[in-house]
């Protein structure tokens, strides 16, 4: 299943169950994707089984291909993650992360 199919498979969740289904709405999607990393990381932090903290990242993966689909619903996701991935493979090595070595 690739991230377009996806997208449609959460749609068709959230029309089933009623959830928030509109662009006002994408905000509070959001913030639910950051809830549920947060509890991702609270589930790793307390040595959970990793079915559970794998559990909570696809709930992120949900809220987050749910907003997708509101926010720029003509955006072809699967195209959008291969342009970025070609584009950080561009990046130098530990790109972002070279701050660290200059304090050494």
């Amino acid at each position: 299943m690739n991230l377009e199919e996806m997208k449609r498979e959460i749609e068709a969740l959230v029309l089933a169950k009623g959830f928030y289904n509109s662009r006002e709405d994408i905000p509070k999607k959001l913030l639910f994707a950051f809830i549920e990393l947060g509890e991702a990381a609270d589930a790793w932090k307390k040595g959970l089984s990793e079915e559970t903290i794998a559990e909570e990242l696809i709930d992120v993966i949900f809220y987050v291909l749910d907003a997708s689909r509101l926010a720029c619903p003509s955006v072809n996701m699967d195209e959008m993650f291969r342009k970025k991935l070609e584009k950080n493979m561009r990046r130098p090595y530990q790109y972002g992360e070279g701050h660290r070595q200059k304090g050494k």
